[in-house]
């Protein structure tokens, strides 16, 4: 595993392929109060590059526009969530997307654990540690520990996307799957905006 630490920004010229693995981490799970503190991205070679991002401004116009291109898919574990946050600190939404958590459940059925640690274990057999998940991550110096647990959030996510993609297939449900991703924005979208509790599908 590689980690390199970037401060504010990506490199200008920093090509991180068609396929970029994402994560977030933030000062807490709350929408309109918490800020974003951190960005993590990976092109799945084991190199983690996190952008501590400029909490002041926001001025980070390399990862947004990575984050804005429609040639480079956008791998998230709870898409929901990260989406939300780059779009209400970074002014852009993340598309195209894919989430494992949304491919985990339309495809592990057999389970309620579709957490990203349940994933790497089932799947990858390999063991990630949580323990950092709560510290602060407004730190301006992150610890090495930090590094290590945000690296590890997007380091896996490729190779979970093939074995999920591998089960979407095999049950027939890719085609479901794509929809859900399509919509993923929007549903953020919604959570930003007020509708994060209630279902705009329900019946009442």
């Amino acid at each position: 595993m590689t980690i390199t630490l970037h401060r504010g920004d990506l490199p200008a010229d920093l090509d991180l392929g068609p396929v970029v693995a994402v994560d977030t981490e933030t000062l807490g799970l709350s929408l309109v109060r918490d800020k974003l503190c951190l960005v993590q991205l990976s092109a799945g070679d084991g190199t983690a590059h996190l952008v501590q991002v400029d909490r002041g401004t926001y001025d980070a116009p390399n990862l947004k526009r990575l984050f804005a291109d429609q040639g480079v898919t956008k791998i998230f574990h709870y898409g929901r969530f990260d989406i939300a946050m780059i779009a209400r600190h970074l002014g852009v939404i993340a598309q195209p997307c894919y989430c494992t958590k949304i491919a985990s459940r339309l495809t592990r059925t057999y389970t309620d654990r579709h957490g990203l640690r349940d994933l790497v274990r089932d799947m990858l057999e390999i063991e990630i540690s949580k323990q950092q998940q709560s510290s602060d991550w407004g730190a301006d110096t992150l610890t090495d520990a930090q590094l290590s647990y945000a690296a590890s959030d997007v380091l896996h996510l490729h190779a979970l996307r093939a074995r999920l993609d591998a089960l979407l297939v095999r049950e027939a449900r890719m085609d479901l799957a794509e929809a859900c991703f399509r919509f993923l924005p929007a549903r953020a979208l919604l959570d930003l905006a007020g509708w994060d509790e209630e279902d705009l599908f329900a019946h009442s």
